[in-house]
């Protein structure tokens, strides 16, 4: 109907089309208006545990992918107790220290069947530190209902044992067990005695006060990487190691393995600790402008090569 025949219609018509045409208006207003109440965010739910289950069936443990809060600073543990690491809720994840992105990790490794047999794989979590890890290893209790269900049962082989060969087995079993609870705990050493910096493995430097598992491995490494060590001091090197472990070690007719820095490439060079690759790159320059070194002393005109680095490089380099 076009707008001037709208004035031909009679009052009473024209009231009643007034009337629809209002209606119609204040019903798309308030649909409008409820419309954009509905699309409002999702508040997000009070309980911790509720809003990181929501997100816990699509990631993995390896990787923080969460871009909110996605730092890898770690907080200190506000209070310490036995967990679970397969069972513990976010309220008790959180108390421990952890982020929340690493719970929502957490949460997530479990919803796709990951499960931690021992407390060793609860330091493959994503962004935990060393000391973090330190702190919360002795409350980790794994327990035994997440073990391979084949360890319920005997093999095969064992059930068709005769009752002779069992208690023989039994036997070597007692023993075995025996000598690898004995090498598993070795006494601490006593104030005044000292092990073989050189020569020691795992086990005899976990012998030492204040030297664990951590400790033991970094020690054996450092130690390939630089060929050997020519003083105890050099343990000062290895990030936060303890002081107090100095006085158990002694280094004794050092043997170290040394680089013959006439002969060595660039990135043989490079590799040991105390060559970093701008001093190799130095050592490759002056080879090839002025010959073989007779002496790092020849060196001692580079600015890569401040006598602190010569002093500390003389007892592994050969000419």
């Amino acid at each position: 109907m076009k707008l001037k025949e709208f004035f031909y219609l009679q009052k009473s018509d024209r009231q009643v089309l007034l009337v629809l045409s209002c209606v119609i208006i204040i019903a798309l207003t308030l649909l409008y208006i409820i419309g954009g109440q509905k699309e409002t965010t999702t508040p997000l739910d009070h309980h911790t545990g509720d809003s990181l289950n929501t997100v816990a069936h699509t990631g993995t443990m390896a990787y923080a992918d969460d871009s909110e809060d996605n730092s890898t600073e770690i907080q200190s543990p506000r209070h310490l107790f036995p967990f679970d690491p397969n069972t513990a809720d976010s309220t008790q994840l959180l108390q421990l220290g952890l982020r929340p992105w690493q719970v929502r990790n957490i949460y997530k490794y479990r919803a796709k069947g990951g499960v931690y047999r021992q407390p060793s794989d609860f330091a493959q979590l994503y962004g935990l530190t060393v000391k973090q890890y330190r702190a919360l290893e002795p409350y980790i209790r794994i327990s035994s209902d997440y073990l391979p269900a084949s360890s319920l049962f005997p093999s095969g082989k064992q059930r068709m044992m005769t009752s002779t060969d069992t208690r023989y087995d039994n036997h070597n079993r007692h023993l075995a067990e025996t000598k690898r609870d004995s090498l598993a705990y070795s006494p601490k050493l006593r104030p005044g005695e000292t092990i073989l910096l050189n020569k020691a493995d795992t086990n005899e430097l976990k012998r030492v006060p204040g030297i664990g598992s951590y400790y033991a491995r970094s020690i054996i490494r450092y130690g390939q990487r630089l060929g050997g060590y020519h003083r105890v001091e050099q343990l000062r090197e290895i990030s936060g190691f303890p002081e107090e472990a100095l006085s158990y070690f002694k280094v004794s007719s050092p043997a170290v393995r040394q680089l013959n820095v006439n002969t060595s490439t660039l990135e043989e060079l490079r590799k040991h600790p105390y060559c970093n690759f701008y001093q190799a790159r130095a050592i490759i320059d002056y080879r090839r402008l002025h010959g073989p070194l007779h002496s790092l002393d020849d060196l001692k005109l580079l600015k890569e090569f401040p006598p602190a680095a010569i002093q500390r490089l003389k007892p592994y380099v050969e000419f």
